[in-house]
Formats: structure tokens, C-alpha cells, sequence
């Protein structure tokens, strides 16, 4: 008898969330008023932040449809829309990391619950979009805070595998995806590249025999992606003359043949100066269309950047300087001064658990040179046209998707509280396993 009673709840609850009562959100149950992102809102009396445009300091924004309808001054309200009163509110785009591991990893310390990396060092064929955990626990605290999408990335090996770039709100890994795959990440040869002499196996390494090794690795990538290039010409000669010899497949070259010929953006995780610039010397010969992760002393090459029109994903701003005899802003300078030089940029986190404190790493970048408003596209704009997804997001545009904050002040601003976040036009509770633990223990007799 208990046991078919347990079967019927368990059915009923099942039922309750195919139908839409409920919804699972991290750690908890929310409840939804039965909003889809089919319905039209009104936001109004908003100061709106276009990004690409000029600030309208009393405007509409009209999401339909999962997109933006109509924004201005003097836009007609839809009969029928809900209506958002922003009196005294701001609306800004939601904002992007772009170099996250959110979805790949929940509790650090469970191994069960971290798919972030593969053995070996070539996983071209590894895409993370099937791997997401759209229940994550991670998710719901990043967007409380505005952030609406994200670049997720594989980590490990050379040729860590394809990311891709998510909106923070779906019932499954699909209805997540904006793009995918978004880039194919390598991690330079040389641990990043922060220096020579560390440790392997216990032992204590010479500069020589780990550039040696280091040299031996870019050969290897260089073969590899020449390889794949061979591959995918074999390919298309046989798709022309089917009387050619049959060819094997090949999982990873075939991942990797946009990527040789220059159609998917290769994102290189490289720090030290002169990793970059043999980092930047490598694409050069490879005709590869290279973005630059990490980039600790980018500012150190940022002329040869902006020669080479390379963007950098800066991050994380809130570390301690990569070494002894670095400057203690290093870190905070860096994006500012990438900026002055004229090289485009983008924020990362590199994290899954403190996606949240995506604005905050742009605020400190603003605090030490980088102007506010250029930070403000950092998370916004500019890591939208870095990544290829710039007419669907990044700015408050008739027609792109609807991924909009609201906020009552500067989202770059740790006293700056989220009002509403809109994701696909839907107005997602802003319920987290952080307000749930609050709540909880507020009632505490």
C-alpha cells in the first residue's frame, strides 16, 4: 500500500511539472504564475540603456514573442500586455560571461557532479551543449544577478573541445543553447603560460627542457590542425568524385576542419607576454581566426593585438598578480589599458559557482582605467560581437531576443539590486538557493 501510494506522488509530481505548476530550480521548487515566453510585456516609465544607441531616459521596451517589439520614447502599448511600471528604474541588456563552466559542474567536491574535461590531450569532438545541467543549482544564482548567457567551455588538454553560448533559462540542454558550437578552446602549451620551472612528477624542471617540450606540443597542435585541413579536403574532393577512394572518419579532424580553415574562432587560454605572442605567431601561420582567454599580460603586447585585430577575454579581474614582481593592479589595469590601445574585449569569470560576480569583475576593470561605459559593453555588446551572436543579444534592439534586466542603479555596482530579469521574453523569478536558505532561516523562532 505505502509502496503505491509512493508511486502515485511521485506520478502526480511528474505530471505537475510536465504540465507547468512547477518548476525545478536548483535546490528547490518554485512556483510559476504561468508565464511563457509568448507573452507580451510593457516595460514603462524605464530609463533605458540601449547600449548601441542613445540612453532614453523615459521610455518603453515591449517584449512580444521572446523578443523586443518596440523600444522608445513614444511607443504604443499592446492591448492585453503586462504591465512593468520602471518608475525610477533602469533597463539595461543582461549581461554575458564569456568563459564560464556553469552547467558543467555542480558541487566541486562531488567527482560525480564536474563534466568538465576528457582525458587526452586532442577532444576536438567534445561539444559541452549535450553535457548541461539546465537544473543546475548555479544557474539561478548567476541570473538573480544578471547575467542572462553564458559561454560555456570544456576544460583539459591541448584541444580542450567546442563550446557553447547559453541563455540561463530552459527545461532542457536545447532549449538553452544560442549557439553551438560557439569556438573550439586550446589551452597553450606550457601550463597557460605563467611562467617556466614549476614542478612535474615532484621533480624540478629546467626552463630548457620545458620549452623544449613546449615546442614539441605547438608542433603537434600544428600538425594536428594540418591534418585536418588534408581531412576535410579529402572529404569534399570524394563529395564531388564519389569514385575516389572511401575515407575513414575521423571524429576529431572533422571537428577541426572549419576550424583549419578558418571558419570557427579558436579560443587560445594563454597568459604569460610571450606565450601570446607565439600564440599570435601560431594563428598567423595557421590562418586561424583566434581569440586570446585569460591574457593576464596582454597588456604587455596590446599593439600587436590591436595590429592583428585580436580580442581578449579578460579574466578573472579579481585575482592576486600572476607573479611576485607584477604590479599589485596588474589584473585591474589590464583590460583598461588593452581598451587604450584599441583592442575589443570581453569579461570572464572562468567559474560556475561565482558567475554572479561577473559585473563586479568589470567594475574593477572600471576602477582602474577602463571607462565605465566601455565596461559596460564588455559584458554586454562587445562579448556578443567577439562570439558571433551580436544580432541576437548584447544590446536593446527592436528584434533581437528579449534578455533584459532591470535594475535600480548601475549593474556594475554591488549595491545595485535586480528588479526583473527577462530571458527570452520570459520574467524569471528571481528564487535561488541563496533566497531560499534566507527565507528559511529568517523564520528561525
Amino acid at each position: 500500500m505505502n509502496m503505491k501510494r509512493t508511486l502515485f506522488i511521485v506520478t502526480a509530481f511528474i505530471c505537475a511539472v510536465f504540465l507547468g505548476f512547477f518548476e525545478p530550480v536548483g535546490a528547490g521548487i518554485r512556483v510559476v504564475s504561468g508565464q511563457t515566453s509568448q507573452d507580451t510585456y510593457a516595460i514603462r516609465n524605464a530609463r533605458i540603456v540601449t547600449i548601441t544607441g542613445p540612453v532614453i531616459e523615459n521610455g518603453t521596451v515591449v517584449i512580444s514573442n521572446g523578443r523586443i517589439a518596440a523600444v522608445g520614447s513614444n511607443v504604443t502599448v499592446p492591448a492585453g500586455a503586462r504591465i512593468i511600471d520602471a518608475r525610477g528604474l533602469t533597463v539595461y541588456p543582461g549581461m554575458m560571461d564569456s568563459d564560464t563552466e556553469i552547467g558543467l559542474i555542480e558541487i566541486g567536491s562531488v567527482a560525480g557532479s564536474v563534466d568538465t574535461s576528457e582525458i587526452g590531450d586532442n577532444n576536438a569532438n567534445i561539444h559541452v551543449d549535450v553535457a548541461i545541467h539546465p537544473d543546475s543549482s548555479h544557474i539561478a544564482v548567476a541570473r538573480a544577478n544578471g547575467i542572462t548567457t553564458v559561454l560555456t567551455a570544456p576544460r583539459g588538454g591541448l584541444i580542450s573541445g567546442q563550446s557553447a553560448i547559453l541563455n540561463l533559462d530552459g527545461w532542457t540542454p536545447r532549449e538553452m543553447v544560442l549557439k553551438s558550437p560557439a569556438a573550439m578552446h586550446i589551452n597553450w602549451p606550457g601550463g597557460g603560460g605563467r611562467g617556466f620551472g614549476a614542478e612535474f612528477g615532484g621533480q624540478q624542471r629546467s626552463a630548457t627542457e620545458l620549452r623544449r617540450e613546449q615546442d614539441t606540443q605547438i608542433e603537434n597542435l600544428k600538425k594536428i590542425l594540418r591534418d585536418a585541413a588534408a581531412y576535410g579536403d579529402a572529404r569534399d574532393a570524394r563529395a564531388k568524385d564519389p569514385s575516389l577512394p572511401k575515407q575513414n572518419l575521423d571524429l576529431k579532424l572533422e571537428a577541426l576542419v572549419q576550424v583549419a580553415r578558418g571558419q570557427m574562432p579558436v579560443v587560445i587560454n594563454v597568459n604569460a607576454e610571450r606565450d601570446i605572442k607565439n600564440a599570435i605567431a601560431f594563428a598567423g601561420e595557421m590562418k586561424l581566426k583566434v581569440i586570446i582567454s585569460g591574457g593576464a599580460e596582454a597588456y604587455k603586447v596590446a599593439d600587436l593585438l590591436k595590429a592583428k585585430n585580436i580580442p581578449v577575454i579578460v579574466g578573472p579581474v579579481l585575482r592576486l598578480p600572476s607573479k611576485d614582481d607584477d604590479p599589485y593592479d596588474a589584473a585591474f589595469a589590464n583590460a583598461g589599458l588593452l581598451w587604450k590601445a584599441g583592442v575589443k574585449i570581453a569579461f570572464q569569470t572562468g567559474d560556475s559557482s561565482n558567475v554572479r560576480n561577473l559585473p563586479y569583475h568589470a567594475g574593477m576593470a572600471a576602477a582602474f582605467g577602463l571607462p565605465k561605459e566601455e565596461a559596460l559593453k564588455a559584458v554586454t555588446i562587445y562579448p556578443a560581437e567577439i562570439l558571433g551572436v551580436a544580432d541576437r543579444v548584447g544590446s536593446i534592439e527592436q528584434g533581437k531576443i528579449a534578455n533584459l534586466i532591470v535594475t535600480d542603479g548601475d549593474p556594475l555596482e554591488i549595491r545595485t539590486q535586480i528588479k526583473h530579469v527577462f530571458i527570452s521574453g520570459r520574467d524569471i523569478p528571481l528564487t535561488t538557493r541563496h533566497t531560499e536558505l534566507y527565507e528559511k532561516y529568517k523564520a528561525r523562532p
